[in-house]
């Protein structure tokens, strides 16, 4: 381990920034580890405020609190006292505002004004925030924060019709949980197909009847205008004209990555916001890494470089960047299979790899009608993904294919469906 390390500060205490602490003191790290966490509350699990939280499933009834960090078991990543045997400087409710690489200093902005903490290794996992729409209406919302979900979840309670306004994955589990109570819901989605950016649209078909056979009113190819009513939202305008009728509104539209504050730090920044980092999670400044959502490096099996915004990959990247932090000339390339997964309508979706673009889709185990199956996603004749649908083991055992360069007619093969012709 590198003598030279005597305070490290993580920004960001999300997933990706509560695993690079675990992994830093797990590799030795015994100095200053300050961990600066916009929210007030302490780390938790992200998946669950889409899912268990909004449902009310998992939630502790003999707690007696209402709050759900403290009620909620699936929200929890650690217990406090696995927390604090890390033996942080825990800075939460604070915002990192700028970073002097000169000085080596991270300036702060928290409960009691402005500041700044040294620093002889920095990890940033400030993440994403969520993109906005245009609407100042009461009942119009996003869902990204633990107080984000306890605001819909609150809505849920009196609301009639919900319009969910993007068909991500964060969308369609909002509709699906909004369905799971009782609601009536409208999902409406830009593109012809939910989820283009990450599945094939032979892929995102079979979701859109998922969802349709599940009640919801789906509207593809449509965009969002406008938002009407007096004090707060009645109505949803969309492209084609029409408007839909609305008690309660959740947008996922995208996010914006939270980098502002690296402007004019020598931190290289690319277009969209994301950090520029090279093959070990650094960024062009020494000593200072990039990890999770905002995160973009370059990956040898996928053709140039990626940018993950997937529970996995803050986790395993925050471990990895402390590993390179620590390592000096020992540092390992940051190469993983990517993996996400989803609950739908209780069901699991679950991607190895990337999903899309692809140009050859194969479904090797089961059928799209029964809602079943394994289905191999490729481009350039190279397996590029994976997706199950109530197929967790079958999944799974694929992941070997992905660790390495696997030709279409290999994946074939080793699925038992043989090569094309």
């Amino acid at each position: 381990m590198s003598d030279t390390l005597d305070q490290i500060v993580i920004a960001g205490a999300g997933m990706a920034g509560l695993h690079a602490a675990e992994a830093l003191r797990a590799r030795g790290f015994e100095g200053r580890l300050t961990l600066v966490g916009e929210e007030p509350h302490r780390p938790y699990s992200r998946p669950p405020l889409s899912k268990e939280v909004l449902t009310g499933a998992g939630m502790d009834p003999a707690s007696g609190d209402p709050g759900w960090l403290v009620g909620h078991r699936a929200l929890r990543l650690r217990e406090d006292e696995v927390i604090d045997a890390l033996d942080l400087d825990l800075r939460l409710g604070t915002r990192a505002v700028g970073l002097d690489p000169v000085a080596r200093e991270v300036g702060l902005i928290g409960p009691d004004g402005a500041t700044s903490v040294p620093y002889d290794g920095l990890i940033v996992a400030t993440g994403a925030r969520a993109r906005r729409p245009g609407t100042d209406l009461a009942g119009v919302h996003v869902l990204r924060t633990l107080d984000d979900a306890e605001a819909v979840r609150a809505a849920f309670d009196t609301a009639g019709h919900l319009v969910v306004v993007g068909a991500g994955f964060v969308g369609a589990e909002v509709a699906a949980s909004a369905r799971a109570v009782g609601m009536e819901v409208t999902l409406v989605e830009a593109e012809t197909t939910p989820l283009t950016r990450v599945v094939d649209p032979a892929i995102g078909s079979v979701l859109t009847e998922m969802h349709r056979e599940s009640g919801v009113d789906v509207r593809l190819g449509v965009g969002v205008t406008g938002y009407e009513g007096s004090d707060r939202v009645e109505r949803v305008r969309l492209s084609d004209g029409s408007t839909v009728e609305a008690s309660l509104v959740v947008v996922g539209i995208g996010v914006h990555l939270n980098t502002e504050w690296l402007r004019d730090s020598g931190v290289e920044l690319l277009p969209d916001g994301a950090v520029r980092c090279d093959a070990y999670s650094a960024t062009s400044v020494p000593n200072v890494y990039a990890v999770g959502d905002l995160a973009d490096w370059p990956h040898p099996r996928y053709g140039g470089r990626i940018r993950l915004e997937h529970w996995t990959n803050a986790s395993e990247q925050g471990e990895a960047a402390a590993h390179n932090l620590l390592a000096g000339e020992g540092r390992t390339a940051f190469t993983p299979v990517p993996y996400f997964w989803s609950d739908q309508y209780k069901r699991k979706i679950q991607l190895l790899g990337q999903g899309a673009p692809a140009d050859r889709v194969a479904f090797v185990h089961g059928s799209p009608e029964d809602r079943k199956f394994v289905a191999f996603l490729g481009r350039g004749g190279m397996l590029t993904g994976v997706l199950g649908l109530r197929s967790t083991p079958r999944t799974m055992r694929y992941r070997h294919l992905l660790e390495r360069p696997t030709t279409w007619d290999e994946a074939l093969t080793a699925a038992g469906a043989g090569p094309t012709t």
